[in-house]
């Protein structure tokens, strides 16, 4: 089958066997191919294709330069108008501590490395399109172990709670869905929308809470106190 506009995909991992598997993987559909690939931080930032790719699946240890500082480089570098590649952190455990820190640099959150082919592939899909937040139930039990953390370091007069009580109440009920994991489909069904309003919604509110996607709004409802652990 014929690949035509498939999501380009970059591979930053320091253990060659690991990207071999993920590029047999990801480049055996016919809607994904990985263009770019990277064995440390150094090489990814250095890379001028890597940063051209939709998404990243970029491990978060590494020698020389880690996930996370990579991560940071990269979104940082990319103006206003073009965000860049969207990144999933890779992990070992689904508590690791660097794990939170990469999606504060801009990741759009994190997949554990055994988790199921067709788990990762669509992770790879759903972070494409924007529409969900990848893992609500690892992602879930990741910020229920660092809220307390996330609540105590948010002042009761800071931009985030200011950005937060700025939505309408139509906004605040669809940014709470958010933050419990739900998709534009599951929000559309929940609130008898169409996809299309709850689409408009969740842009109103990304933009409010200057929020560079669903991730980085599930943080800020937990640091601001919307949901709780």
């Amino acid at each position: 089958m014929s690949k035509e506009n498939p999501i380009r995909v970059a591979l930053v991992d320091d253990q060659l066997l690991v990207r071999s598997g993920f590029r047999m993987l990801i480049n055996s559909q016919a809607d994904l191919e990985v263009v770019a690939e990277a064995g440390n931080g150094r090489e990814a930032v250095a890379s001028t294709t890597l940063a051209t790719a939709d998404v990243i699946l970029m491990d978060v240890r590494m020698p020389e330069m880690n996930g996370i500082e990579t991560t940071e480089y990269l979104l940082s570098r990319q103006p206003k108008d073009a965000p860049g590649p969207k990144v999933i952190v890779l992990t070992t455990f689904d508590l690791d501590e660097y794990a939170l820190s990469a999606i504060q640099a801009g990741a759009s959150g994190f997949l554990l490395k055994d988790a199921p082919p067709e788990e990762l592939l669509e992770s790879i899909r759903t972070v494409y399109r924007g529409d969900a937040v990848i893992a609500p139930s690892t992602t879930r039990r990741l910020l229920d172990h660092v809220a307390p953390m996330l609540r105590h370091a948010t002042l009761p007069d800071s931009a985030h709670v200011k950005s937060v009580a700025s939505l309408t109440p139509r906004e605040r009920e669809v940014f709470e869905l958010i933050a419990n994991g739900q998709s534009n489909p599951e929000i559309a069904a929940g609130l008898f929308l169409s996809e299309a309003t709850v689409k408009t919604h969740v842009g109103h509110i990304l933009a409010k809470l200057n929020a560079r996607d669903r991730v980085q709004a599930v943080v800020i409802a937990y640091e601001t106190g919307v949901v709780y652990a």
